[in-house]
């Protein structure tokens, strides 16, 4: 029984459909691994290009309107709203109105600010337009250029 369990997995590694939700998944753990490690998959063949990609872009555009959501979430919780006084609030979010894009744009190539930054303005209600198209754009430059790299750098360690 269970090696039928194992052949089944094997098999279902081949298969596209599994090899893009595979990717989507391992994005909500470690984006730049899942990255890294799917370059390497399409470098030997083992996943089309295309396929990598667009889970990728997929997935991790579904984390960052995920870590939004939360933010959003939390601004509902009256013990986390109590946090951050409200005038406060009003100070940051009339700043980041004009801001967002810019804001979730840059926080994408830095280290350390997704996080903060991308459930900030969820639980400040920051447009959700600008921050789905800034995370859409950036997404696709980094991890363009990450896929690109660790595809060329995946053909030396090979």
């Amino acid at each position: 029984m269970l090696g039928h369990w194992i052949a089944s997995l094997l098999a279902a590694g081949h298969t596209p459909l599994f090899q893009g939700v595979a990717i989507i998944l391992a994005t909500f753990v470690l984006e730049d691994a899942a990255t890294v490690l799917a370059a390497m998959q399409a470098e030997q063949g083992g996943i089309s290009i295309g396929l990598a990609l667009g889970s990728l872009f997929l997935g991790i555009v579904l984390g960052d309107v995920g870590l939004y959501g939360l933010g959003w979430l939390s601004a509902r919780a009256p013990w986390v709203a109590r946090r951050l006084p409200p005038q406060r609030q009003e100070t940051i979010r009339a700043w980041l109105c004009g801001r967002v894009f810019k804001v979730v744009f840059v926080s994408r190539f830095l280290p350390g600010l997704r996080l903060p930054t991308y459930t900030t303005c969820g639980f400040l209600g920051a447009d959700l337009r600008q921050f789905t198209l800034a995370a859409i754009v950036a997404t696709t430059c980094w991890t363009t250029l990450l896929f690109g790299v660790s595809l060329r750098v995946g053909q030396v360690l090979m």
